[in-house]
């Protein structure tokens, strides 16, 4: 998937202005989502527009750029303004044929930054929408002029951006040729030289060797073991479920270019398929590295979703 994402206005043209300037923080958003998104392994491409001097220069300079990029999707940053209030305003997303993808972004920025859900708006009046040739979304983060949705905002800036580039990371993972696996319940964690719960010579399902994923192991066996269970590296982020290996294979499972979707909450992370478990008379669906149930917030019996396989693709953007 690839992405050609701008902030709204330019640095001549500027935008809406209150407890916060729109044209700074739409940079700010814009830079932090293409962050996240790089991460994940979407290829996307970030313009500012730093020369326009006219609304039309403007919008014109913004479409071109988008037009001339090889991407799926146009997404625009905007924040919105009314008049000057205490109150909380909320968040929403502008599309023209966009309308579940619009509804996606808008419930998700909603959710991770505490702002009034104002949903997903049909406008077919804006030069952007109208003129970008890829399906486009404009995004209205909050209100500049509401002190409550500002302080939101800010509180939550991180959790905005990465739920908005959680909406692409999902799609891509969860493309109708691409979920092999699924599953949702309960977690805990295994692996590792603390973990007292496989024994001291306990393998892996389908890794039977440190030269095949040193990647997910430790240089050096730790002392009084012997097994690849108890070397793994418990920083690692690798996951353990109940595969069918009629459809991912052992073989496919151990490629290391393949990863799962591990999320939980607000948060998502890639990991490497480790081993098969837990057993299902646990009644939990994954076993986590220490490093991933730390990082994603979880304790034993916690809910996680797992969504596999997802490919990190190396492109240059």
């Amino acid at each position: 998937m690839k992405i050609a994402m701008s902030s709204g206005h330019g640095q001549k043209v500027r935008g809406a202005s209150g407890y916060i300037d729109e044209v700074e923080e739409a940079r700010r958003v814009v830079e932090r989502v293409a962050d996240e998104m790089h991460e994940a392994g979407i290829a996307v491409t970030t313009f500012h527009d730093n020369t326009s001097t006219t609304q039309d220069e403007n919008l014109e300079t913004i479409v071109n750029w988008h037009n001339s990029q090889d991407r799926d999707y146009d997404v625009s940053v905007h924040f919105n303004a009314y008049v000057p209030t205490d109150e909380p305003m909320g968040t929403e997303c502008l599309y023209i044929s966009q309308a579940d993808l619009a509804a996606t972004v808008a419930a998700a920025i909603a959710k991770s930054g505490d702002l009034i859900n104002r949903g997903p708006k049909v406008r077919s009046d804006l030069y952007f929408l109208n003129n970008t040739e890829a399906p486009a979304i404009l995004i209205e983060t909050c209100f500049v002029d509401s002190k409550a949705d500002v302080n939101n905002y800010q509180v939550n800036f991180g959790m905005i951006c990465g739920a908005i580039a959680d909406v692409f990371t999902e799609e891509e993972a969860v493309a109708s040729d691409k979920k092999l696996f699924h599953t949702k319940g309960t977690c805990s964690w295994f692996g590792g030289p603390q973990d007292e719960g496989v024994d001291e010579d306990e393998g892996l399902a389908f890794i039977y060797e440190y030269e095949q994923a040193p990647h997910l192991f430790l240089k050096e066996q730790p002392p009084g073991t012997t097994g690849l269970a108890r070397r793994l590296d418990p920083a690692v982020p690798y996951v353990a479920c109940r595969w069918d290996y009629d459809v991912t294979p052992k073989e496919m499972l151990a490629n290391k270019d393949l990863f799962a979707v591990v999320r939980a909450g607000k948060w998502r992370m890639l990991a490497w398929p480790a081993d098969w478990g837990p057993h299902e008379t646990t009644g939990r669906v994954a076993d986590l590295s220490p490093g991933l149930l730390e990082t994603l917030g979880l304790e034993t019996d916690d809910e996680v979703e797992v969504i596999y396989p997802f490919r990190v693709k190396q492109e240059e953007v």
